[in-house]
């Protein structure tokens, strides 16, 4: 399960904060400020992948567990992607697989390559919706529910249509446009 994603700038300012579970405030606000600093001193040589800080991670009970347990939701692993001024973050449980998530993360990544030119952080920041539609066609309640990169922008393309539709763009055509990946360093394709 995802238990959040997280996209903050090289100045540890969040661009997004998605939680899919119920943490409080003061608590998120704190994860976000020990993950960043995390990831953010690590070296690029260094993988991606990382163990939650203590703050979230599970606690040792007095009462131990039967050896028969399966892996439980609590969340235990971060894993995450730089991309030019982005870090794009996942937070999940020991039955996700960190290649996966990387994967995850790289069509995330791409999706808004197609349906921005020429992205920077500020489209992120202006275009927040198309941020939040693209991370909807991907997971729901912590479920990756599609990993095709064609039916996710298929998907967020026609919510664009249907809002343009009811008159809710305001001149604009909601963010939706073509390119990512030069934005960010990485190849087209």
């Amino acid at each position: 399960m995802i238990n959040a994603v997280l996209v903050f700038n090289n100045s540890g300012q969040p661009r997004l904060t998605k939680f899919y579970t119920q943490l409080d405030t003061a608590v998120q606000q704190r994860l976000i400020s020990e993950i960043f600093t995390l990831v953010a001193n690590r070296p690029s040589s260094s993988c991606n992948f990382l163990p939650l800080p203590p703050l979230l991670a599970p606690s040792k009970s007095s009462t131990p567990a039967p050896a028969s347990s399966t892996p439980t939701d609590t969340p235990s692993l971060i894993t995450y992607r730089h991309y030019a001024t982005l870090y794009f973050i996942l937070i999940s449980t020991s039955t996700e697989s960190p290649l996966a998530l990387l994967d995850l993360i790289q069509v995330f990544v791409e999706a808004l390559d197609r349906l921005f030119e020429n992205v920077c952080e500020l489209d992120l920041i202006f275009h927040f919706e198309t941020l939040h539609a693209v991370l909807g066609e991907m997971i729901v309640g912590g479920v990756v529910v599609e990993t095709g990169l064609d039916k996710v922008v298929r998907g967020v393309r026609e919510q664009g249509k249907i809002m343009r539709r009811s008159g809710n763009t305001g001149g604009r055509s909601g963010g939706l446009g073509g390119g990512i990946l030069g934005g960010f360093g990485l190849r087209g394709g």
